[in-house]
C-alpha cells in the first residue's frame, strides 16, 4: 500500500505500434512526470550484477560486458520458460527503480505519476494503478508503422502483437481509450479531454511540443 504522500498514478500502456512513446510525450509537454519501464529496463541490463545474472541464465548473450539484445530476443521470444526466466531476473529491478522514481517525484511535490508500461496488464501492475489509460489504434495501421520503423516484416510484428494481451481486452480493462488512428491534432485533442475526466491538472501544451505522425 502507497503511503499517504504518493502521487497518484496512471498507468499508461497499448498494443505495439498503437502510438503509447507519442502519447507519454504529450502528456510530458503537458507538465505530468511520466516514468518509462521500458527505458529502465534498458538501464537495469546494463548494470554489471544484472548482466551477471543474464549472462549465466543465458551463456553467450552477454559479450564483453555488454548485452547482445538482439540474441537475447532470439532467445526468449516464442519459447515462455525462457521469457519467464529472463523477466524473474529484470522485472524486480525494473519495479524497483520505477518506485525509487516515484518517491522523487513525490519528493519534488507531484501529485501525479504516470507509469509507461508496456506489459501493464500482463504482468497484473494495472491492480497498482488509480486508472489507466490505454492506447490504441486499428491492426493494420499499427503492423505498417512498426514495419517502418523498425525493418521487422508483416508477419514478425503480428507474431508480437499476438503474444499480447489483445487490444480488445485492453480496452475493455482501460479508465479511457484513446484512438490513435488520426493525425496527431486528433490524438493531441483526446489526450486533453482526457486529463479533464481524469481531473488531471498539468502545464498547457507550448506550441510544436509535439510533432510529425503520432506513432
Amino acid at each position: 500500500m502507497r503511503g499517504m504522500n504518493m502521487p497518484r498514478r496512471i498507468g499508461l500502456t497499448g498494443s505495439i505500434g498503437a502510438g503509447k512513446s507519442t502519447v507519454a510525450d504529450l502528456l510530458r509537454a503537458r507538465g505530468l512526470t511520466v516514468l518509462d519501464a521500458d527505458e529502465q529496463a534498458r538501464l537495469v541490463t546494463q548494470g554489471p550484477d544484472t548482466l551477471a545474472l543474464i549472462g549465466a541464465r543465458f551463456p553467450g548473450v552477454v559479450v564483453n560486458g555488454t548485452l547482445d539484445r538482439p540474441a537475447l530476443s532470439a532467445r526468449v521470444f516464442g519459447n515462455a520458460e525462457e521469457l519467464a526466466a529472463l523477466n524473474s531476473i529484470v522485472h524486480p529491478r525494473v519495479r524497483s527503480r520505477m518506485a525509487e522514481l516515484e518517491a522523487q517525484a513525490a519528493a519534488r511535490g507531484a501529485e501525479v505519476v504516470v507509469q509507461d508500461v508496456p506489459l501493464l496488464f500482463e504482468g497484473g501492475l494495472d491492480a497498482l494503478m488509480d486508472a489507466v489509460i490505454v492506447v490504441d489504434a486499428p491492426l493494420a495501421v499499427r503492423v505498417q508503422r512498426v514495419v517502418q520503423r523498425s525493418g521487422f516484416s508483416e508477419a514478425e510484428v503480428l507474431a508480437r502483437d499476438a503474444r499480447q494481451l489483445s487490444a480488445e481486452q485492453k480496452r475493455a480493462r482501460a479508465t479511457v481509450v484513446l484512438e490513435n488512428g488520426g493525425d496527431l491534432a486528433h490524438l493531441e485533442a483526446q489526450v486533453d479531454a482526457a486529463l479533464r475526466r481524469l481531473g488531471l491538472t498539468g502545464a498547457p501544451a507550448p506550441t510544436g511540443a509535439a510533432s510529425g505522425t503520432p506513432e
